[in-house]
């Protein structure tokens, strides 16, 4: 995978949402019973939006560039498009027609005091990850508990990578096809934002050709937020886990996301984690030991 089609990503995206809406949702009349084409018509779409039916077209066909904030949202408004969709829009009108010399990589490494937190929080798995879902930096007990996410040889440890190619993530990720469309549909928010990220098309690339599930998950082209909720784990020392999680941007590094998991007091999820804190305490993580070395 060479590159990132932007206007075939612009296309396909809006299309596919033309296509999830019927005119009764849109509040359109619904002429006659054989509609050639699924969900509202291109004219349909113009109309609801207050453009013409040649600026649609050519926006459908893949050419955002020059597009107005006002004609972006009430195209968003038409396609009932949701938060992350919208950001998706928007983030894909921004990278029309921008050169690939501009390309962007997301970061690989943490400032020291960043990981000077995550090593403060000792009672919860803590850990940051990039756009391209890159490990980039853990606390002990995050290490722990994604033991065999980092047992995956392949480098940089990548939680999109171990989902969809390690034969033991459904074990591992309890509702793991959820858990996989979520992944998919977080990586074709970033390539929105990032398209010529070297890295990320190198990944999706690698997903594409060896995952027949990542291909018919791209090929949806959702897009999603992943900013908390619960996840579901079971762990080969602790067993299952039932945990929440939480998401935060890190304002001082741009494209890094700091993650926390963490159980309600006095829950069997709770006792799990401290004898999960307990095994790691045991185990000794070197420098050479995949628990260790994220990159």
């Amino acid at each position: 995978m060479g590159e990132i089609d932007h206007r075939a990503e612009v296309r396909e995206f809006l299309s596919s949402r033309r296509a999830r809406i019927t005119p009764e949702q849109a509040g359109l009349p619904a002429y006659g019973g054989n509609r050639r084409v699924k969900g509202l018509r291109r004219e349909e779409v113009a109309m609801l939006a207050g453009v013409s039916i040649d600026y649609y077209v050519r926006m459908e066909r893949g050419n955002l560039s020059g597009a107005s904030e006002g004609v972006l949202d009430a195209l968003a408004q038409a396609l009932q498009l949701d938060e992350a969709e919208r950001d998706h829009l928007f983030a894909l009108a921004r990278t029309a027609g921008e050169r690939r010399s501009r390309r962007r990589t997301s970061p690989t490494s943490v400032r020291p005091a960043i990981q000077e937190v995550l090593d403060a929080i000792t009672d919860a798995p803590a850990w940051v990850r990039n756009g391209r879902h890159d490990i980039v930096a853990m606390n002990c007990l995050a290490r722990a508990l994604y033991a065999p996410v980092l047992a995956d040889p392949r480098r940089p440890a990548n939680t999109s990578r171990f989902l969809y190619l390690n034969p033991d993530a459904p074990e591992f990720f309890v509702d793991w096809e959820r858990v996989a469309n979520d992944a998919a549909a977080m990586l074709r928010l970033e390539a929105g934002r990032n398209p010529h990220d070297p890295a990320l098309i190198n990944l999706i690339g690698e997903l594409s050709t060896q995952s027949e599930f990542f291909r018919k998950r791209w090929a949806s082209h959702d897009v999603q937020f992943h900013r908390g909720g619960r996840k579901r784990l079971r762990h080969p020392v602790v067993g299952e886990l039932d945990l929440n999680f939480e998401t935060m941007e890190l304002p001082s590094q741009p494209g890094l996301i700091l993650n926390v998991y963490t159980a309600p007091a006095d829950s069997p999820t709770a006792d799990a984690l401290r004898m999960l804190a307990s095994w790691a305490a045991t185990q000794e993580l070197t420098e050479e030991s995949p628990a260790a070395s994220l990159t």
